[in-house]
């Protein structure tokens, strides 16, 4: 099991998503912790990190929200947190 460290640049970008979804954004993350063994991750092109595509289940709109990670020895290091558009990656 793997330990999650979410660096102050993402957490001031989590701040920037409602309550609701703030909470479910820290719950999703939580499915790295079984890294390699996650659904919606996969390696950015040209580059040494990972994203993964956020699960909404409870319809809060996280389906377009995309956590950017990089994995070191057993910590997994949570760069970025941002909403998909054309310039995310």
């Amino acid at each position: 099991m793997k330990t999650l460290d979410i660096t102050k640049h993402a957490h001031r970008q989590i701040k920037k998503f409602t309550k609701a979804q703030a909470v479910a954004i820290y719950d999703a993350l939580e499915v790295l912790k079984n890294w390699p063994e996650c659904h919606g991750v996969k390696a950015l092109t040209n580059r040494d990190d990972y994203r993964l595509r956020l699960v909404d289940p409870g319809h809060l709109g996280l389906g377009d929200i995309r956590a950017i990670f990089k994995v070191s020895g057993e910590t997994i290091i949570i760069t970025e947190v941002l909403k998909r558009n054309e310039r995310t990656y």
